[in-house]
């Protein structure tokens, strides 16, 4: 494949364009930290309903 004009162009282009969908998306999951969007507000209040695995500690050991 021979090297020209034509060629770099494109990958200047293709280059440009996945940069800015890079930046896109990193605006959107920003956006979408700051008005909370990520926070967990279902799971809360039905953890209490599930049981704790149980934990080994040094005093059980013995």
């Amino acid at each position: 494949m021979p090297h020209n004009k034509t060629t770099m162009g494109v990958l200047i282009i293709l280059l440009i364009a996945s940069i800015g969908v890079a930046v896109t998306f990193l605006f959107a999951f920003l956006w979408g930290v700051k008005n909370k969007q990520f926070d967990d507000n279902y799971a809360p209040p039905y953890r209490i309903l599930f049981d704790d695995k149980p934990t080994i500690s040094s005093t059980d050991e013995k």
